[in-house]
């Protein structure tokens, strides 16, 4: 498609003056269209917020709709524990949980899909037996349900908090044990991406610090989460002043930390690991706990970090 911008519309930001035209697309899905290098204004490729003028030209290329419905596909996937109820598995860092925007393949309902047999529907066709998620750059345990009774049971379990749920996080500073966080949590006002603290709209949170082990300029520390707020470990942690080691998102990132380890400050995603997770079986009812060993990557910048101490 192509418009001329006329007279009446000069001065618009580009994404709102699509809005206008392309009624069947969302405000941020004209922006992906943008941001993807679907939109071009003469003579080149254009950003969002871009003011446009009388009679400059903008073409809009639609691309085909994606497939709704996740296709399984063999990626590796590491179990940790299955029967006919639910699956365990080890998630590993960089994988995104389940299919949407930007991310309609590689993701783990995708290997799922291939690795498992059968999958609870409640979660809808783009989420099948998700009961809870894990960030992109979060590695370790996550239980995913078989079918409906099991999400179902399983849901009710982390709803009620009896679930318990074990982190290993690296952060900035000397962080103390027995420390309990509990600013609610909800979306930035300025950054969408983010969550804080000082939102108007927030939710209970919970955070815990169980144990630490002091190194050289970081803190190791095993962290509980009462509660499963997006960002939740991550926000908490770096609103006192100890972001996590690798999180560009909330301040985790240094170019020359003074830890005599030449990588920490290029580590490429968040030190944080789920590392155990504790619940009850929704058959049996028995209370089972489930652990992923620390990746590679992390396992081998604590070992540098306890050399350097």
């Amino acid at each position: 498609m192509r418009f001329i911008v006329g007279a009446d519309d000069a001065g618009q930001r580009l994404d709102q003056y699509l809005a206008l035209r392309l009624r069947d697309h969302s405000r941020s899905q004209i922006q992906r269209l943008i941001q993807t290098g679907h939109v071009q204004v003469a003579p080149g490729r254009a950003k969002p917020g871009l003011v446009v003028a009388a009679d400059v030209t903008v073409d809009v290329q639609i691309p085909p709709p994606e497939p709704a419905t996740p296709e399984p596909e063999a990626l590796p996937l590491t179990i940790l524990y299955e029967d006919a109820d639910l699956v365990v598995i080890d998630k590993p860092a960089g994988m995104v949980v389940h299919p949407g925007a930007g991310h309609r393949q590689g993701t783990l309902v995708n290997a799922l899909l291939h690795h498992v047999g059968g999958l609870s529907g409640i979660g809808g066709v783009a989420r099948p037996g998700i009961v809870h998620r894990l960030d992109r750059g979060t590695s370790g345990v996550m239980v995913v349900a078989k079918h409906d009774t099991a999400h179902q049971d399983l849901a009710r379990q982390f709803h009620d908090r009896t679930v318990e749920k074990i982190y290993i996080a690296l952060v900035w500073g000397r962080l103390s044990a027995g420390q309990r966080l509990e600013q609610p949590i909800g979306r930035d006002r300025r950054d969408r991406q983010k969550m804080s603290t000082r939102s108007a709209r927030t939710r209970t949170a919970l955070t815990e610090i169980v144990s630490i082990e002091p190194l050289r300029g970081v803190t190791l520390a095993h962290v509980r989460i009462g509660t499963g707020r997006t960002h939740q470990i991550r926000v908490h942690l770096s609103e006192i002043g100890h972001p996590l080691v690798g999180d560009d998102l909330y301040g985790g990132s240094r170019a020359n930390p003074r830890t005599g380890v030449a990588g920490l400050g290029k580590l490429g995603r968040p030190f944080l690991h789920a590392a155990r997770l504790t619940l009850t079986h929704p058959r049996t009812q028995a209370r089972m706990t489930f652990e992923a060993p620390l990746p590679a990557d992390l396992t081998a910048l604590l070992d540098a970090l306890r050399r350097a101490a």
